[in-house]
C-alpha cells in the first residue's frame, strides 16, 4: 500500500513538472495572451482534463511558472543587493544577473507590466512573495557614499530606478526597439548581450566623481 501512494506522489510530481515545463515553452513562443491551455497539454504529452486537474486556468498556470522563475533570480538578486561587496561592483553584477535571466525567461518583464496593468492585486501578491528582494542595505550604500563624496549626489530611489529601468525596457519594449533599430531578432540579442555590461558602465560614469 504505501508503494502505490509513494509511486502515486511521484507521478503527481513528475506529471507537474511536465506541466511546468511545457507551460514554460509556449508561454515563452506564444505569451500570456497567445497561449491555449489545449497546446500547453499537447507539448506535456497529457490529455486536457489532466491540465486541468492540475491548474484550473491559464492565469494560475502563467502565476506558477511565472513565480517559479521569479523565485529563482529573486533571491540571486535579493542577495547582490545586501552584500558587502562594493557598490559599483554591486550594479555590475545585478544588471549583468537580472539582463542574463530576463533573456533566458524574456516572457517575465512582459507579465510583470501586463498584471500590473490588468490586475491591481498582483503588485501586492508579488510584494509579499517570500523572494521579494529587500533594497534597504543597497540604499544606506548610496546614501553613505553620497555623503562620503564617492559619488554625486542622487537619491537611492531614483538610482534603483535608472538602474530598473535600463535593464528591464528592452524586453518590455522589444517590438518598439527593433522597429527603431531596423534590427532582426538575432542582432538584437547581441545587442542586448552587450548591455549586461553596458547599462552598468553607464550608471557607474553617470554618477561617479
Amino acid at each position: 500500500m504505501l508503494t502505490v501512494w509513494l509511486n502515486y506522489l511521484v507521478n503527481m510530481e513528475n506529471n507537474e513538472h511536465k506541466i511546468l515545463e511545457a507551460a514554460k515553452t509556449v508561454f515563452q513562443k506564444k505569451g500570456m495572451t497567445g497561449a491555449r491551455m489545449q497546446e500547453i497539454a499537447d507539448e506535456a504529452g497529457i490529455n486536457k482534463a489532466l491540465l486541468h486537474y492540475y491548474y484550473r486556468s491559464k492565469q494560475m498556470l502563467f502565476e506558477a511558472v511565472f513565480f517559479q522563475a521569479f523565485s529563482l533570480i529573486a533571491p540571486k538578486l535579493g542577495a547582490v543587493l545586501n552584500s558587502e561587496i562594493a557598490l559599483f561592483d554591486k550594479i555590475k553584477h545585478f544588471t549583468k544577473g537580472y539582463i542574463s535571466f530576463a533573456m533566458a525567461h524574456p516572457y517575465v518583464p512582459k507579465f510583470i507590466i501586463q498584471e500590473l496593468n490588468q490586475n491591481p492585486d498582483f503588485a501586492e501578491k508579488l510584494v509579499q512573495h517570500n523572494s521579494f528582494p529587500n533594497i534597504d542595505i543597497f540604499k544606506n550604500q548610496i546614501e553613505t557614499a553620497v555623503k562620503n563624496g564617492k559619488i554625486r549626489t542622487i537619491s537611492p530611489e531614483q538610482l534603483f530606478i535608472n538602474i530598473m529601468s535600463l535593464t528591464v525596457f528592452p524586453f518590455i519594449g522589444a517590438p518598439l526597439l527593433k522597429g527603431f533599430t531596423k534590427l532582426n531578432e538575432a542582432d538584437y540579442k547581441v545587442l542586448i548581450e552587450e548591455r549586461k555590461t553596458m547599462v552598468a558602465d553607464f550608471i557607474i560614469n553617470a554618477i561617479k566623481k
